[in-house]
């Protein structure tokens, strides 16, 4: 069994991640060198699966190599496959459990057909899978020695995910995809939110504000949970997350208009942003004072999922 190939394939991790993790690659110095090469592999990884949903010649064929790159991974075979072979090896050399990158991919998989979000139930769940497990697997890629860290580094990749989506609502649609709960909006057509009409406008900024809302709430819980990071790594990960956040607030600065234009941080905002980041980061005891309590309402919707809150379940 032969793994599929991604554009990804031909790349060093070092340049995937400067290619498509500007944000992260940015505070990425800040982390040791075996941190860095580590979340650059994982990076890699994470891409590699993306591309191949989207950039497969058709969704039957894109579905057919996730199939084959999820057996790999069950399995844990080599193939010759460069970042296939990789992320097995990062997986040993880490303790990480590759069946974390198997719910990666059935989180992506999911995106292959129309995709029609019912409510914030299906959202939370949506958004863990395909980012709130890359938190986790960043925790052994980082040496986090304890379990307790697990659900704030689920609600990062989760608040991080919401954050794409609120950025990315109408290219979205342009693929058959509805992120927006359809308990929250006229889901009757995706045209309107391509282009919306001036009647529907205020229904999507009140929805795509409520959106950054929830994402406030996920990156608010997961830097209660920064302690747990060692140092550097505890740096770098607040410094991306603040960068990240800061897209909202670009999508906010416009009335949480999202089809003007797509939000995004130039370098000199990231470094105007980043030098805040550091300043309350470095003032901030919270953030290094281990032992935080987790929020278990916040996983009511991942109730049965690895790493959750175990006290969401009742």
């Amino acid at each position: 069994m032969s793994a599929p190939v991604s554009a990804a394939a031909g790349e060093s991790p070092e340049a995937v991640l400067r290619r498509h993790g500007k944000t992260f690659h940015f505070a990425q110095p800040f982390l040791s060198k075996r941190h860095a090469n580590r979340a650059a592999r994982l990076y890699r990884f994470c891409r590699y699966v993306d591309d191949l949903a989207d950039e497969s010649p058709n969704r039957s064929r894109a579905g057919e190599e996730l199939s084959v790159l999820s057996v790999i991974l069950d399995r844990g075979v080599t193939t010759g496959d460069p970042i296939a072979d990789d992320f097995i090896g990062l997986c040993q050399e880490t303790r990480m459990d590759r069946q974390l990158g198997v719910l990666l991919i059935a989180g992506v998989r999911s995106d292959l057909g129309d995709v029609a979000i019912a409510d914030e139930h299906g959202l939370l769940r949506y958004a863990y899978h395909v980012a709130g497990v890359v938190g986790l697997m960043m925790c052994k890629v980082l040496d986090v020695e304890t379990d307790q860290a697990h659900p704030f580094a689920i609600d990062l990749g989760i608040a991080m995910q919401l954050t794409n989506i609120a950025r990315d609502i109408s290219e979205d649609a342009k693929m058959g995809r509805r992120y927006l709960p359809a308990s929250w909006i006229d889901a009757s057509s995706l045209n309107y939110l391509v282009e919306p009409e001036p009647s529907t406008e205020d229904d999507l900024r009140a929805a795509n504000k409520r959106l950054l809302s929830v994402a406030d709430t996920y990156y608010d819980s997961a830097a209660s949970g920064m302690a747990y990071l060692p140092l550097r790594a505890r740096f770098t990960i607040y410094l991306a997350s603040a960068l990240y956040r800061r897209i909202g607030s670009a999508l906010a600065a416009r009335d949480y208009a999202y089809w003007l234009e797509r939000a995004s941080l130039s370098t000199p905002e990231k470094m105007q942003h980043g030098f805040g980041a550091a300043l309350r980061f470095f003032s901030t005891p919270q953030l290094h004072r281990a032992g935080a309590s987790h929020r278990a309402a916040l996983h009511e919707a991942l109730i049965g999922l690895p790493g959750v809150n175990a006290l969401s379940g009742g």
